[in-house]
């Protein structure tokens, strides 16, 4: 007779469930907490960067006045390449990139509230250096990749950004361990859906996703009467999201929490 198979427990447990790998953000060092928020600045810098910079270069040298879903598929390419690119190379350490998806994480206790706060601060204030220095390059050429909602469509706009927020956290809730989106798959998930939905919603109303993203080109184009929509929207799609994440596969696993934010018995 076979005696049974001990159960795993402390540093073994987490490696059965995600490899034996040194991380390279641990959640608890505060030198890490910088990277975290230094890998935040990079990831949302380059975002808007390349969408304002690609607005005004496709305004600029795009042959003309481009039609609206050209743009939308142009922008949401670039989006989501970099995008890509951007969770590959940075997402062991943090790679939200985008206030709703910290709020979704932080509603579902992954992260404290101050962090959370300091991840608003500094993907707003990356964002908009993106958009400014996109701005010094080419000027306020393709409105610098802002997003307006249609006249007098404010709340459906509002309601279309939840949806589409919606989507994209419930998507990244399933399939990230935790809070740093370093799962193998979820780079090309996330790059899929900006790419499919940004090209969808962009000629409706911008489809933003992102309230750090709307934030860049409002400042600096020094026009933040519709930025509401972009807050209010993502937000709420993304509350949501995490309600329905908890129906469908419950609360977050503690052992998810831990893998995510770094092995607790590694040193520096």
């Amino acid at each position: 007779m076979t005696s049974a198979t001990p159960e795993l427990v402390g540093k073994a447990a987490l490696v059965s469930q995600v490899g034996n790998r040194q991380f390279r953000a641990t959640w608890t060092s505060d030198s890490h907490r910088a990277r975290r928020l230094l890998a935040e600045f990079i990831g949302t810098f380059g975002l808007m960067f390349v969408l304002s910079a690609g607005a005004a270069i496709l305004a600029k040298y795009g042959g003309g006045d481009p039609p609206s879903y050209v743009v939308a598929l142009v922008l949401s390419s670039f989006a989501a390449l970099w995008l890509l690119l951007a969770i590959l190379f940075l997402g062991d350490m943090s790679s939200h990139f985008n206030p709703a998806m910290t709020l979704a994480f932080a509603l579902r206790r992954d992260m404290g509230w101050t962090m959370a706060i300091a991840y608003w601060v500094v993907q707003c204030v990356a964002a908009i250096a993106g958009a400014l220095l996109a701005k010094w390059f080419f000027g306020p050429m393709g409105n610098l990749a802002a997003t307006r909602p249609p006249a007098g469509l404010e709340w459906s706009a509002v309601a279309f950004e939840a949806l589409l927020t919606f989507g994209l956290v419930l998507m990244v809730l399933g399939m990230a361990n935790g809070p740093k989106l370093d799962g193998p798959y979820v780079p090309f998930a996330v790059a899929a859906y900006i790419m499919a939905l940004g090209s969808l919603g962009g000629p409706f109303e911008g489809a933003a996703m992102n309230p750090a993203r709307a934030l860049g080109p409002d400042v600096a184009l020094a026009d933040l009467s519709t930025y509401w929509v972009y807050l209010v929207g993502p937000f709420a799609g993304a509350a949501l999201a995490v309600g329905a994440a908890y129906v469908l596969r419950g609360p977050a696993k503690s052992q998810e929490a831990i893998a995510a934010m770094g092995d607790p018995t590694a040193t520096e």
